[in-house]
């Protein structure tokens, strides 16, 4: 940059004293007034001894070098000696110099303005600006008063749109000059499109350009008004943060456009569109500042007495407050308005006037979308100020729209992840203490549509969490406000049916029997949760929501599954899992937690089969055996898989009394056939059953090609998936069928090792019962216990569940050791070569109706 300003100087002397069309025409008057040694002109003449004048400061440089060279001073004209170096001023030299050279500068001043257009040639622009900077650096105030009187600062600054890039350096070079004088000056600079053009210097590619521009703005900023025309240019403050940041390309202009945006942050004018570029700090400092004045209008001081008075008018200061729930905040930026004026909005929202609470509420709503700044403002308890306001004696106090607002920040406060049980708001209690969500709880049946969707958001997120949902639970429990909650199903807001769709949800898990309990007593209330799932064009969270409320509902009620069959609820269900598995099910990422629920609810008929007539019509209507089968193909989709297994489970539990006894047309026949134990070849009988079966009239697992299915995954990593797989595999072991026969079709699909497996692994709880049970039956057979009864890892894990089962299991164990020679035998308990529908050991039938 001083290369630059040195060729500027050097070219506007060249223009002054050289032989070209700008130098001076008055040469000989000129020449009275130069000094013989620097051939300037003089500015302060002065006589020594030989009466020859000379610049004060040349001559006595000359005469220290007369000393360091060993002689005495002498004259430069003359080289006679003199007796003293005395240096005597010479004012009246000195006034006609002045005289000449104030007189030469507005000569040339005034030439220099018919070239200072935006259209001259270089040469005369280049020499015009050389007048007004040497007008303005060398003059003794007379060449300052001319440029400022004759409008040669906006003269100047039109330069900046001449076509020669040696022009506009040159302009620019002036301008920075002139900044640097008063703050009249500046102005006088910034008038017209000037600011405009430089800061588009700033945003361009020429580094001699941008270099210059920024200097010069920078010097500019230093006066309030012309900061204010910075700010007011659309892009500005976003250009000069641009430049500050690049600190590693060129830290001198990086460090220039900061002193910039430091001037103006302190235009209190500029706070608002500072912020609005991303620079909060000015606005949030005045804000602090303000709190005083702030509250005193529009709330009480009290709060806030121990700040600063504010320098700006309380209506100035609602405003700055508005901006903020305006300006699209980057989350960094969320985070600092929280941790500087959290604590001041809270209090505005507790203890100001409505127009100061609505602006508080919008600032909070918005900071509060983040959860990281959720969670200042939590640390800054805010939660209390929005309790107050929003408790039963206070929300009589506030409008509707400020009733949701404040419902909203709260919904963004518990969106942030924190465990509120752990967050004191006033004392000892917690925002989930029983009577804090009792008076919340109250507040949703006593306020409008919208309010309430953003309670019931509330409390929905609150459910999310594993630390709090059971608070809810408690506190829904003992307000009975299951009831009023459940309601919402059928409202017409959409978006208040969806909140209460997904907290029934939550919360279905932990109260089922009492939200039975409601649609018992309402089939009404069950036909819109039926519609809500199946027969409306909602959005797919209220479809998801419903359809698991459906399926969390206790599956072995019949008055709702006799309900749910009225509404046709099952048909709806069936169609839509077919539709899904024929679109392959699963590719679509929201068919996943879906089909989960279709398949719980659609499982709820295998329950009552044997209660509900018209429940076997629909199983056979839609083939659901084999729909369940094909489930199981389903691999991800664990959930699923296990309720699949457990619907064909009570399937085959009751494949026994639906198969069909085979009738012959001549009684002599069947008795022939009878007396050599043969059956006619025309028909095929079902070797477990011992009759005529389907997969489509009596659910037989067999004829339906399952077995195969259920045996693959017994080897799943999923234990929940292996039990109930092997529990519908045990249905083909159970009293009232052919086990012999149960045995051989496992063996013959290679199940019976899994089995095997599974028991060697020592399991756990009901796992361990089962896979005991399944094995001692399996053993039963000679073959296959003599054939493992040198194995001794099976015998080590029917030791460990006779050792570690409970009594059940212990018991079964005892027995399957004796099969294998293991325990002695020494009595008849035990039937070594039980019947073939069964034994004394007892059914498992039993135990499967009180799987819930």
């Amino acid at each position: 940059m001083e290369r630059h300003r040195q060729d500027s100087q050097h070219q506007g002397e060249d223009g002054l004293d050289g032989n070209d069309d700008c130098a001076s025409d008055d040469v000989g008057v000129l020449s009275a007034f130069l000094c013989p040694i620097t051939k300037q002109v003089m500015r302060d003449p002065v006589v020594i001894e030989s009466g020859h004048a000379y610049e004060q400061d040349a001559i006595a440089r000359w005469f220290a070098e007369c000393g360091e060279l060993g002689r005495r001073p002498c004259c430069p004209i003359t080289m006679q000696e003199v007796r003293t170096a005395d240096l005597r001023p010479v004012l009246a030299l000195r006034a006609a110099i002045e005289e000449w050279t104030d007189r030469q500068e507005r000569d040339e001043l005034r030439k220099a303005c018919q070239w200072l257009t935006k259209d001259a040639p270089e040469k005369e622009a280049v020499c015009a600006l050389g007048f007004v900077m040497r007008g303005w650096s060398k003059g003794r105030g007379a060449g300052k008063n001319v440029v400022r009187g004759e409008g040669m600062i906006q003269m100047v600054g039109g330069m900046l749109k001449n076509g020669s890039g040696r022009v506009r350096l040159q302009a620019l070079e002036a301008l920075q000059q002139f900044a640097k004088e008063t703050d009249e000056d500046r102005e006088s600079v910034s008038k017209g499109d000037t600011i405009r053009t430089i800061i588009k210097f700033i945003d361009c590619e020429d580094c001699q350009e941008r270099e210059l521009a920024v200097s010069a703005l920078c010097e500019l900023s230093k006066s309030e008004a012309v900061c204010a025309k910075i700010s007011e240019l659309n892009g500005a403050i976003l250009i000069l943060g641009k430049v500050a940041g690049s600190k590693t390309h060129d830290p001198t202009m990086a460090e220039q456009a900061e002193k910039t945006l430091d001037n103006l942050d302190r235009c209190e004018k500029n706070a608002v569109q500072m912020a609005e570029n991303g620079r909060l700090e000015p606005l949030l400092n005045l804000l602090i500042e303000g709190a005083i004045s702030f509250l005193t209008i529009y709330g009480s001081p009290s709060i806030y007495g121990y700040l600063s008075v504010n320098k700006c008018s309380p209506e100035k200061q609602l405003l700055m407050a508005s901006s903020l729930e305006k300006i699209v905040l980057s989350n960094d930026l969320k985070i600092l308005v929280a941790q500087r004026v959290g604590t001041l909005f809270a209090g505005i929202v507790e203890k100001g006037s409505l127009e100061a609470k609505e602006v508080a509420f919008k600032v909070l709503e918005n900071i509060s979308a983040n959860p990281e700044s959720a969670k200042v403002l939590i640390e800054e308890n805010v939660l209390l100020p929005l309790f107050r306001v929003l408790s039963i004696n206070g929300v009589n106090l506030l409008p509707p729209r400020l009733q949701e607002a404040a419902a909203a920040v709260l919904c963004n406060l518990v969106a942030s992840g924190v465990d509120f049980g752990k967050v004191p708001l006033d004392g000892d209690r917690t925002l989930v203490s029983e009577d804090i969500v009792h008076s919340l709880l109250h507040l949703i049946s006593n306020t409008s549509p919208p309010i309430q969707c953003k309670f019931l958001e509330f409390f929905d997120k609150l459910s999310s969490s594993p630390e709090t949902v059971q608070s809810i639970v408690s506190a829904v429990k003992s307000s009975g406000a299951i009831t009023n909650l459940v309601q919402f199903i059928e409202s017409d807001h959409q978006e208040s049916r969806v909140a209460s769709l997904k907290l029934i949800y939550k919360i279905s898990f932990h109260i089922d029997r009492e939200i039975a309990q409601v649609f018992r007593g309402s089939p009404a209330l069950l036909g819109c949760l039926v519609r809500a799932t199946f027969l409306n064009d909602g959005k797919m969270g209220e479809q998801e929501a419903a359809v698991q409320i459906l399926a969390n509902l206790p599956k072995r009620d019949r008055h709702l599954t006799r309900e749910l069959m009225e509404q046709g609820a099952f048909k709806l269900v069936a169609r839509k899992v077919l539709s899904i598995c024929r679109r392959e099910a699963g590719s679509n990422i929201n068919d996943h937690t879906l089909l989960e629920g279709l398949a719980k609810v659609l499982a709820r008929i295998t329950y009552a089969l044997r209660d509900e007539p018209r429940c076997i019509a629909v199983a056979r209507e839609y083939n659901l055996a084999t729909l369940f089968t094909s489930l199981l193909r389903l691999n991800g989709l664990d959930e699923v898989q296990v309720i699949s297994a457990k619907a064909l489970m009570n399937f085959s539990l009751e494949s026994k009394y639906l198969s069909s006894t085979p009738k012959f047309d001549e009684p002599e026949q069947k008795s022939k056939l009878a007396r050599f134990g043969r059956k006619p070849s025309s028909i095929q009988l079902c070797r477990v059953h011992s009759g005529i079966c389907s997969v489509r009239d009596n659910f037989c697992i067999l004829e339906g090609k399952a077995v195969d299915r259920l045996i693959h995954c017994l080897n799943h990593s999923n234990k929940k998936v292996v039990e109930a797989a092997l529990a519908a595999l045990s249905t083909l072991l159970e009293d009232g069928v052919e086990i012999a026969e149960g045995v051989l079709v496992l063996h013959r699909s290679n199940g019976i090792e899994p089995i095997f497996d599974i028991l060697k692994e020592n399991p756990t709880g009901s796992l361990q019962y089962r896979v005991t049970w399944a094995v001692e039956r399996i053993l039963r057979a000679e073959e296959i216990s003599k054939a493992v009864s040198a194995d001794r890892s099976l015998g080590s894990a029917l030791v460990h569940a006779f050792q570690h089962g409970d009594s059940r299991t212990r018991r079964i164990a005892e027995a399957a050791l004796k099969h294998i020679e293991k325990i002695p035998i020494f009595s008849q308990i035990i039937d070594k070569l039980p019947s073939r529908r069964g034994s004394s050991m007892g059914s498992m039938e039993r135990f499967y109706k009180f799987d819930r």
